[in-house]
Order: C-alpha cells, then sequence, then structure tokens
C-alpha cells in the first residue's frame, strides 16, 4: 500500500472509458490516467477547502434535527440517507433537492434504484471485480444508460449555467468547473480566468467532471450514511457511551454559543472522534480492498511470487476484528481508539479509508458530514433500542459496501436540554 505500492498500484477492475465513461473515475482508473487525475484532484480536498463547503452541509444537518420525529421508531438509516443525499445533491451537483423534506424526489429515488441489489448490478461488479477480460466482451455497464443521460445531462446544465452566468457556489462542482476552464483551483472558486501554457494539461473535460461528480454519488452517499446510522445504533446499545458524548458535544456547544464550526468538530470532540472511528472499525464501509499485481512482486519472509496480473484481497473488516490488533474486537468500545491502544497496534491494522496514495481523497469530508449529522442528532435526541433488547444487525451478503438488510430501527426520544 505504499512501500511497494509501485508493484500494487491498480484496483484491477475493467473501465471501459467509452462507452461508460462515469465509471472511469478516481476509484477506478489505473496506471498514468489515475495518476493524473489524482494529481489534478487533491488540491480540492484540502482543509480550507473543506471550510468552504462547510455550511452547505451544516445546512443539510439542521435540517436532519428538524424532521427527525421523536417519540416514535425510525428507520435511522432511511432517515440520514435522505441527509446524505441533500449532502452530495448539493456539494456534488449544486442543486438542492431537499429530500429530507420530501423523500420523492427524483433525486432519491435515482440513488435507491441504482444501490438496489439487482442481476444486472452483481453482473457488473461480479465481472469488473474478478474477470475484467470477460467483462470487456460482455459489457455491462457500472451505471445504467438512464443514469447515465440524467447525470450527465444535469452536470452539463450546471455547468453551462454557472459559466454563463458567472454565479460562484463554494462546492465541488464549482472546483471541478474550475479545474476545467482554468487547469487549477483556488480559493476564489471562480471559473472565469484562463489557463497558462503550462496549466492547459490540467485541466478536466466535460465527461470527466461528470464522472467526478458521479464517483462523489457513489462513494459519499452510501459511506457516510450507513456510518451515522451504525453509530447511533450502537450508541443505543450502550447509552452509558451514548451520555458520554452527548456530555461532551453539549460542553463544547455551550462554549462556543451553539456555533458548529469546522473547527469545533475536527479539534475539540476528541471523544466523537474515538466513537465514529470505532464505528468504522466495527463497520468498515468497504470490508475489503483489493489490488491488482502489476509486475511479479516476491513476498518477503517467505518462498512465494506473487505474479503479474494477480489479484489480491486485502480483508479490512478482518484486521478490525482480530484480536491481535483490538483487545475486544466483538465489543464496541471506543477506548480502542485511546492514545495508548493506537501506539501499541500496526497502523495498517485500522484502514476504514485505505492506506498510501490511493487512501480516500474524500476523508475529511465524509468526517465532517458524519460529525455534523451526529453533532446535531445527539445534541437534540437520545435513541434506545425497539423493546427490552435491540435486534442484532444482519449484513447484505453481495453488496460491495458493507448494508445492514432490513434497514436499523430505532427509539428517539427528544432530550429535555436541546444543546444546539
Amino acid at each position: 500500500m505504499v512501500k511497494d505500492f509501485n508493484y500494487f498500484p491498480d484496483r484491477g477492475i475493467y473501465v471501459d472509458e467509452e462507452n461508460d465513461y462515469l465509471s472511469a473515475h478516481l476509484f477506478l482508473l489505473r496506471g498514468t490516467k489515475w495518476k493524473s487525475l489524482r494529481q489534478k484532484l487533491t488540491p480540492t480536498f484540502t482543509s480550507g477547502k473543506m471550510r468552504a463547503m462547510f455550511g452547505k452541509v451544516r445546512d443539510c444537518a439542521r435540517i436532519l434535527a428538524d424532521v427527525t420525529p421523536a417519540a416514535s421508531v425510525v428507520d435511522v438509516r432511511e432517515l440520514v440517507a435522505r441527509y446524505s443525499t441533500d449532502v452530495i445533491a448539493s456539494c456534488a451537483f449544486g442543486i438542492d433537492v431537499d429530500s429530507q423534506h420530501n423523500p420523492e424526489a427524483e433525486f432519491r429515488q435515482l440513488r435507491r434504484r441504482f444501490f438496489k441489489s439487482s442481476l444486472r448490478t452483481y453482473l457488473s461488479q461480479a465481472l469488473g471485480f474478478s474477470n475484467p477480460k470477460l467483462r470487456s466482451l460482455l459489457p455491462v455497464a457500472f451505471a445504467p444508460k438512464d443514469f447515465t443521460d440524467y447525470f450527465t445531462r444535469l452536470v452539463d446544465e450546471t455547468v453551462k449555467h454557472r459559466e454563463e452566468t458567472g454565479v460562484i457556489r463554494k462546492d465541488f462542482l464549482q472546483l471541478m468547473i474550475q479545474m476545467k476552464n482554468n487547469g487549477y483551483v483556488d480559493d476564489s472558486f471562480s471559473i472565469t480566468g484562463q489557463p497558462k501554457t503550462e496549466q492547459k494539461s490540467k485541466t478536466l473535460t466535460t465527461k470527466e467532471v461528470a464522472a467526478l461528480a458521479w464517483m462523489f454519488f457513489i462513494a459519499g452517499y452510501e459511506t457516510s450514511s450507513t456510518t451515522v446510522s451504525f453509530c447511533l445504533y450502537e450508541l443505543a446499545r450502550h447509552p452509558d457511551i451514548q451520555k458520554k458524548v452527548q456530555e461532551e458535544i453539549d460542553d463544547v456547544l455551550k462554549k462556543t454559543n451553539g456555533d458548529v464550526t469546522y473547527e469545533v468538530i475536527m479539534t475539540q470532540m476528541p471523544y466523537l472522534e474515538k466513537v465514529v472511528n470505532e464505528t468504522l472499525r466495527m463497520y468498515p464501509p468497504v470490508p475489503i480492498l483489493n489490488r491488482d499485481v502489476v509486475q511479479d512482486y516476491k513476498l518477503s519472509r517467505y518462498d512465494c511470487v506473487l505474479e503479474k496480473g494477480t489479484k489480491v484481497v486485502i480483508p479490512v473488516m478482518g484486521l478490525h476484528h482480530d484480536r491481535k490488533f483490538f483487545r475486544n474486537p466483538v465489543n464496541f468500545d471506543p477506548e480502542h481508539f485511546s492514545d495508548e491502544q493506537k501506539v501499541s497496534r500496526h497502523p495498517f491494522s485500522y484502514l476504514p479509508f485505505g492506506e498510501g496514495p490511493r487512501i480516500c481523497i474524500g476523508m475529511r469530508f465524509g468526517l465532517m458530514q458524519v460529525k455534523l449529522a451526529m453533532i446535531h442528532l445527539l445534541s437534540k435526541f437520545d435513541f434506545l433500542p425497539v423493546g427490552d433488547k435491540q435486534v442484532e444487525v444482519r449484513m447484505a451478503p453481495n453488496n460491495l459496501l458493507l448494508t445492514a438488510i432490513g434497514g436499523i430501527n430505532l427509539r428517539v426520544q427528544r432530550r429535555q436540554v436541546a444543546a444546539c
């Protein structure tokens, strides 16, 4: 993942860039194309850019707290999914769909359709990951044609509108347009500059902009919503931990007069950080990482050579539940991320975002999205099991991402003290 990355730089997934161009995004691309695109996009995910977009995500989190029904049983996965939909629609596509008030919004329905298990989805994933050569002969697009048409049209219309009007909106799409037009991104978010000669090679094509917006849609939606819902599920099962994180949230918001800022959520809530990290340990959204061997590799300490073309799987879920690294792997224990325990284990035993050059480029944004949801929900509500004992969640066996079967139902009660 790091020291010998040049032997394992790709995921080994077939991408048909001509006929299935939405799949030609950062997660799936390989070789020099991946490296070039990664270099172009890295400046768009700095802390400064996250601060610029923070207000839009915070607005969605405030609505999430407003629409959460108290004194009722709620499928928190569905509730938080609508929040994630609004965040991605706003920041990746530059539109306000308000699916939190309107669950039947078209953008929301498309998301449901895409992530719903089907034979087409299973075939595209299975062929893409396990047999790229066969997939090239039997092209089954990752994104169905109607999805491709819809999202391409949506991006094209938004890009055209912003370029014609000069409107500046501080979101990812604005940065993509800035890169498309100027060959660079800066804090002005302006899209009217002219690329210098040495920067023309760094510009993006319209199809690349659409593919990147699509990547934010499929990567940013499901991962964040499942993390929040699994976190609430475990807090309902562990009321002592829930109370402790609520007390930290209350104390910090009291000091800031309820002002939730980027610096506050990322630096001043260490116990919330532990709780989120422990959730990602027990329920990593991507339970395995895959790599493709691009040149023969001799395994150190073993009489074994991984030949070029070999598929390698890194078992994230297995590492996260290994007693060699975590003292009580089957228990939800935020102290797994105390300073003492962190320094006692191998740093790559915890890989919710991957590691090395292919680490998730949107890690900061994802954590910001998750923490804002947790702060606004836990400052106003208690989450409790349904009945005397919370039913154990079961995971869908054929999904690429870790997904609970049948949702996650919890009982919601309004707290007597609301901090924000």
